[in-house]
């Protein structure tokens, strides 16, 4: 097969969907495994903010992570929101966060650091039961993160 007569290649387009601000809890080490350091992150709660998409992060989710032998962590975050008209919707998220070890030791601190020394990024899908809603069951996104102390600042484009 000659990729000169495969699939033609479509640029990657994407539109912006939505904010997100989650209050996160301390992180907790589950110890070292033979992936990595198994830690656990919970969902405090947070907003929302984007055209179709306006209401609070429900606290009770969790971020599982893997912090790697080579510094990334791998992330698998689910949580949900509840919008202000009352639909519901289910966040299924996997990315990871890496950047120099001096950057990620203070993230791992608290400290404020610019999210353009680091690369976090997520991969993110949808569930949902609202009628007006429905497009976000097949929908895909992407998301660019931003670690803060206590919260985790996520802007999400829906891939087209």
């Amino acid at each position: 097969m000659s990729f000169d007569t495969a699939i033609p290649r479509l640029p990657l387009d994407s539109d912006y969907l939505c904010s997100l601000d989650v209050g996160v809890g301390p992180s907790i080490s589950l110890g070292t495994g033979p992936y990595g350091e198994r830690r656990v992150v919970g969902i405090l709660g947070g907003r929302v903010e984007g055209p179709d998409l306006v209401g609070t992060v429900v606290g009770g989710g969790a971020d599982w992570q893997v912090v790697r032998a080579d510094g990334v962590v791998d992330i698998e975050a689910h949580d949900s929101l509840l919008l202000d008209d009352g639909a519901r919707v289910e966040i299924v998220s996997s990315g990871v966060r890496y950047g120099p070890s001096d950057v990620l030791q203070r993230l791992t601190r608290g400290d404020a650091v610019d999210p353009s020394e680091y690369f976090f990024r997520t991969f993110i899908r949808f569930q949902t039961g609202a009628a007006r809603l429905q497009h976000l069951n097949r929908t895909m996104a992407i998301a660019i993160g931003a670690r803060r102390s206590a919260n985790v600042e996520l802007t999400l484009y829906r891939v087209r």
